[in-house]
């Protein structure tokens, strides 16, 4: 496990339609990941038996949580809970970091 993370270091992961990941960090109980969306790109609904912290870095998401729908900016945080479905339209060039908890190993564009 690495203690100290250089963003230009870390491979990134194009996960298609204008989607970018990057694994910053994993630990025993949790994972960091980063992402880069393009304008209007989205992570379609989908759900996790991780829970999700998320911080808007630039840009902002139209994020749908259950059967609510909120604008997040440049500043805003999330947290969606376990199992619970979610889906992000990215608003302009976004970029975020995400937070799981147990760690989260597998994305739906990954199989």
């Amino acid at each position: 496990m690495s203690m100290v993370i250089n963003h230009e270091e870390v491979k990134k992961v194009d996960m298609g339609k204008g989607v970018i990941r990057q694994d910053f960090a994993q630990g025993k109980n949790m994972n960091v990941l980063h992402w880069n969306m393009a304008d209007r790109s989205e992570v379609g609904t989908h759900t996790h038996p991780q829970e999700q912290f998320g911080y808007v870095i630039k840009g902002g998401f139209e994020l749908t949580i259950g059967e609510e729908t909120f604008v997040l900016k440049e500043g805003d945080a999330y947290l969606v809970p376990a199992d619970l479905p979610h889906s992000f339209i990215a608003i302009g060039d976004t970029e975020a970091i995400d937070v799981f908890a147990p760690v989260k190993t597998e994305f739906p564009w990954d199989k």
